[in-house]
């Protein structure tokens, strides 16, 4: 009798541990967060490296996370929706702009503020883009000289 009582105290252990990892997991991809954000849209010529869910940061730190990609087939842009953190108000003349962690790093999305006194609404869009720039294309026209102005 001793013994399955041991055996079930250790199996409701085990599964607390296991709810409790979960419920951090949950938070830490920040599923269940819809409530305290607010949309803006941009448009980039190329979105390489970037996805839902990749991280928006204002002067590196996160503010945000990409929610929605999608092809605009008459512009062939990529469509993008990003949610901001509430009480985060961003100038209307800032920029969007796909960043780079590194060399091996990956790739994210960076607002850099503009000087405006007025803030972008909710639903409002970047009118400033720079798309993600790919390092092979750099390496081959470094590599080929069509980088130069000889």
């Amino acid at each position: 009798m001793r013994e399955d009582l041991t055996e079930v105290l250790t199996g409701a252990v085990v599964l607390a541990a296991a709810l409790g990892f979960g419920i951090y997991a949950a938070q830490a991809a920040g599923l269940g967060r819809d409530s305290g954000n607010y949309p803006l849209h941009a448009s980039f010529r190329s979105l390489e490296g970037v996805a839902v869910g990749t991280d928006l940061r204002l002067a590196g730190v996160r503010i945000g996370q990409v929610s929605d990609v999608s092809l605009n087939t008459e512009t062939f842009r990529a469509d993008t929706t990003v949610r901001i953190r509430d009480g985060v108000a961003i100038p209307d003349d800032s920029a969007i702009v796909v960043a780079s962690e590194g060399l091996l790093g990956g790739n994210f999305i960076e607002i850099v503020p503009g000087g405006s006194p007025f803030d972008l609404e909710p639903g409002d869009v970047f009118t400033d883009t720079q798309g993600s720039v790919s390092l092979i294309s750099l390496l081959l026209k470094f590599v080929s000289g069509q980088g130069s102005d000889e």
